[in-house]
């Protein structure tokens, strides 16, 4: 008998956690798929592209019926309930932002898998769903800010006149900042970028971007890539160089965080009045507070001549791409854990340690 692998329709996103292609390139044996009926429409895979790959099916047989569900966001609590008894439930949980997600699953008999809880390690890589959106999320944001500005990005020669480049400072150099600082450069921007991780500086460097460098950060290398908390002393140096780089910026992407705590604010209230009027900000910290100290989480605002947009989950906007950028990362999991059709589920396997949020 062969296992089998749900897929529900989300409910507030536009994404689908297996595109059709995900399917084909599949490489597990002894494996069927249900996909609930409406699934992928958002993002432009209908029922119709999963004809000969999977069975379209509603949601209750699904949730009684699979072996393993997949889904983007956690499940509605009475969708929980209907799971059926030792299920696993692969999905992001983002437990670092709310530890009483832990206490909620341990109602029901089923077992979970947080992608967003994968380590950030050379064997995981190709199951990092975090560096997948935020690829998508930096790329987005440099694509937006350009639409809002009032002004060119690259330098214009023209029989009028010249018109310098925009200059664009990039708060934050992980998976977002990197994208972001490419996307910027390529529109032909002068590009700078911020991180309090030395690590860093090659890659802002390789990238044809200056780095900003404030002494004094503190950077464990044991963090799994992750930002740290710096101290208080630091922040009011780099909130300082922050401020004088932001004067003299057209377009600033916002970035920074440390994983299981409030964003840094790194552009304070006072800094708004002094950049150029028509200049944007893009705060993809929306979620944890913002590096803005203005930002406010899924609006969009205009103070003193400034567009302050506050989106963490720009990636949503790319549905197709980021549905089949997921759905990789989830079979690159699979294929980690599944094996002759028999789920293996090793404890003292560290991508299965790191991500096993109930057993």
């Amino acid at each position: 008998m062969s296992m089998t692998i749900g897929v529900l329709k989300e409910s507030a996103d536009k994404r689908v956690a297996i595109t059709p292609d995900n399917i084909k390139r599949s490489k597990l044996k002894d494996v069927s798929w249900w996909i609930e009926s409406g699934a992928g429409n958002d993002a432009g895979f209908e029922d119709k592209h999963y004809a000969g790959l999977a069975t379209i099916k509603d949601k209750g047989a699904i949730l009684a019926g699979a072996d393993i569900l997949v889904t983007i966001f956690s499940p509605a609590d009475e969708d929980l309930a209907g799971i059926k008894e030792g299920t696993l439930l692969i999905s992001q949980f983002r437990s670092y932002q709310d530890p009483g997600i832990i206490e909620k699953l341990s109602k029901y008999p089923i077992r979970v898998i947080s992608m967003d809880m994968i380590p950030r390690t050379t064997l995981a890589q190709s199951m990092d769903v975090l560096s997948s959106m935020a690829s998508i999320a930096g790329y987005r944001a440099v694509l937006m800010a350009a639409q809002k500005l009032p002004r060119y990005f690259p330098m214009m020669i023209t029989s009028a006149g010249s018109i310098r480049p925009a200059k664009a400072l990039i708060i934050g150099a992980g998976v977002a900042g990197l994208q972001a600082i490419a996307t910027a450069r390529k529109l032909g921007a002068v590009v700078e970028a911020f991180d309090v991780r030395q690590a860093a500086k090659e890659e802002v460097q390789s990238l044809g971007a200056k780095f900003v460098e404030v002494p004094g950060a503190a950077d464990d290398k044991g963090a799994g890539g992750y930002a740290v908390q710096q101290t208080e002393e630091f922040l009011t140096r780099q909130r300082a160089e922050v401020q004088a780089r932001a004067a003299k910026s057209d377009v600033i992407i916002c970035t920074a965080q440390v994983r299981g705590r409030k964003a840094p604010v790194l552009i304070e209230a006072d800094t708004i009045p002094l950049m150029r009027h028509g200049s944007v900000i893009i705060d993809l910290a929306a979620s944890t507070g913002g590096n803005c100290a203005l930002t406010q989480n899924d609006k969009t605002i205009v103070i003193s001549g400034i567009t302050i947009i506050g989106n963490s989950s720009l990636e949503t906007e790319m549905p197709e791409d980021a549905s089949q950028m997921y759905g990789n990362n989830v079979l690159n999991l699979l294929n980690h854990i599944i094996k002759e059709g028999v789920l293996n589920l090793k404890l003292d396997d560290e991508i299965v340690k790191g991500s096993l949020i109930k057993t």
